[in-house]
This record gives C-alpha cells, sequence and structure tokens, in this order.
C-alpha cells in the first residue's frame, strides 16, 4: 500500500513540500519522513477525505512544522552558498535562464512568505479549487480568496519591479 502511495503522490508531494522549504535536499528529507508517518498512522485514516488530500494535509502540516523548527532557523545549510555563488554569475546560460518566463515566475512564487505560496501553489501549480484549498490548509473559503487575491499583488510587483 505504501509502494502504491509513494509511486502515484510522491513527485507532488515532494514538489509540494519544495515550495515550502525552498531547498531540494530538506525536500527530499521531509519527503521520507512524511510517507513513513503516512505508513505509521495509516491505520488512523478514516475515509472523510480523499487519501490524498489525508495524504497532502501531513505533508503540509511536516514542512510548516520543519520551518518553525529549531534546526531550520538555528542551522544554515551549506548547499544554498554554492548555489547563491552559481546564480551570482552573468554566464549565456544564467541569461537564457533568467529571461524564461516561467523561471521567473517560479522564483517570484518562491519569494512569497509561505502563507501566499501555499495559496498559489495549490490553486495554480495543483489546480485545487477554493474550497479544496480551504479544507486542505483550515482556513475559511474567503481567508484563501484574500491570500489568493494578496498573493497576485504581490507576485505583480515582485515582476514588474
Amino acid at each position: 500500500m505504501i509502494d502504491q502511495l509513494m509511486t502515484l503522490y510522491g513527485q507532488e508531494i515532494l514538489q509540494l513540500v519544495f515550495s515550502y522549504v525552498k531547498n531540494k535536499a530538506v525536500a527530499e528529507d521531509l519527503t521520507q519522513e512524511i510517507f513513513i508517518k503516512c505508513y505509521k498512522s495509516l491505520h488512523t485514516y478514516k475515509g472523510r477525505a480523499s487519501l490524498r488530500t489525508w495524504l497532502w494535509r501531513i505533508a503540509i502540516n511536516t514542512s510548516k512544522d520543519y520551518l518553525k523548527s529549531w534546526y531550520n532557523n538555528n542551522v544554515v545549510v551549506s548547499e544554498n552558498e554554492p548555489y547563491a555563488t552559481r546564480c551570482s554569475t552573468n554566464t549565456v546560460e544564467h541569461e537564457v535562464i533568467k529571461k524564461d518566463e516561467d523561471a521567473q515566475l517560479a522564483a517570484a512564487v518562491m519569494k512569497l512568505p509561505v502563507m501566499y505560496r501555499e495559496v498559489i501553489y495549490l490553486f495554480y501549480f495543483e489546480d485545487l479549487m477554493v474550497k479544496e484549498i480551504a479544507d486542505l490548509i483550515g482556513l475559511n473559503q474567503n481567508t484563501v480568496k484574500t491570500r489568493l487575491k494578496r498573493a497576485k499583488d504581490l507576485l505583480k510587483e515582485l515582476l514588474e519591479g
């Protein structure tokens, strides 16, 4: 059963987690942790939501817990430094990537605060409806709509600036 879940949802859970933590290695570790939690808690799944929604809820909570953790707030991962150095060089490749609209949009989305980034990601990248997002992250539908509007405004500012 867990193998099927990993095959079906592994990549999208990894992408979801990455949208929170913005670090590939951490996202991979957390994704493994999420599937372990899922395996240990599978007996508690009551079927009130789809299995996918239940798994996403675990992923979102795990990601948010990581962002609040002592480790995340106090340990600097050295992987980020070479990445920053690589990105600061003006190579031909970098210029092509920089001009790519999708790359710019993705970079702008990743600069948003988590509360806006999560609704943008779920709405536009995962094609979830406002009601589904509200249920998934435990918010009122109007709050989700407000965050979407604010996130779009912030993205517009980032992309125009």
